[in-house]
């Protein structure tokens, strides 16, 4: 596990699920965390649970497809903490479905907050990292990032689209040594897109997927493992 003492790091979506897992480890390792939620009381309710084994962090009630609360977000971590580390942008949703019956809300609420919500929250942090002489970016893509299927051209574009964003975003601050990362999980036992979670003990924990990150962060400054793939080793047979 990293040292992170005297680091802060955000966590998009980090109420719950992989954003949770994610929020508790950077606090167990020594980060002082800001997460958010789109429902504030889940993110202060989160923030309380990791402050009461330890660990320093700060809920936000923060929606990422609006750019204003994205400033927001960014500005309560320098203030706060006093300054910016690491970025995890874990904020996502599904909707899925035939293009003829994809209603254009859901497109967009998609694309925004899986695809645009990322730009808006790299776009206001990396200036924030900068400040501190570099830094760590790591996205949440899917294996839907490669992977195309049936009723899932919203999701599809979207993790496409962060895939490549990611890449590029690694090439313009490579030199800043701001290291930038993308993360794609396969399936994962979390309640994303209506599922009850300990109802598939075969598919990936959030913390398999926490793990992958602290990893990323000890990873030696030499190297830099620019996408990540993982998934459940044994799944549900066809």
């Amino acid at each position: 596990m990293p040292n992170l003492d005297g680091k802060v790091a955000i966590v998009t979506g980090g109420s719950k699920g992989i954003g949770l897992g994610i929020a508790a480890a950077l606090a167990d390792a020594g980060a002082s965390v800001v997460l958010c939620s789109r429902d504030e009381s889940e993110a202060r309710s989160a923030a309380d649970d990791i402050a009461s084994n330890g660990g320093r962090a700060m809920g936000l009630g923060v929606d990422v497809r609006k750019h204003d609360d994205v400033k927001r977000l960014i500005t309560a971590a320098t203030d706060e903490f006093g300054g910016l580390d690491i970025l995890v942008a874990n904020a996502g949703v599904g909707g899925f479905g035939p293009i003829d019956e994809l209603e254009p809300d859901e497109w967009r609420r998609v694309i925004d907050t899986n695809l645009t919500g990322v730009y808006y929250c790299c776009h206001e942090a990396v200036p924030a990292l900068k400040k501190r002489g570099g830094g760590w970016i790591i996205t949440i893509g899917s294996l839907a990032g490669r992977n195309t299927f049936a009723g899932g051209t919203a999701y599809n574009a979207s993790k496409f689209g962060l895939l490549g964003f990611t890449e590029a975003l690694m090439l313009d601050v490579r030199h800043d040594d701001i290291r930038v990362s993308c993360v794609m999980p396969g399936s994962v036992d979390t309640h994303f897109d209506g599922s009850k979670p300990g109802s598939d003990s075969w598919k990936l924990t959030p913390d398999d997927v926490a793990k992958v990150v602290l990893q990323l962060l000890d990873h030696d400054a030499r190297s830099l493992p620019s996408k990540v793939e993982i998934r459940p080793s044994r799944p549900k047979k066809r």
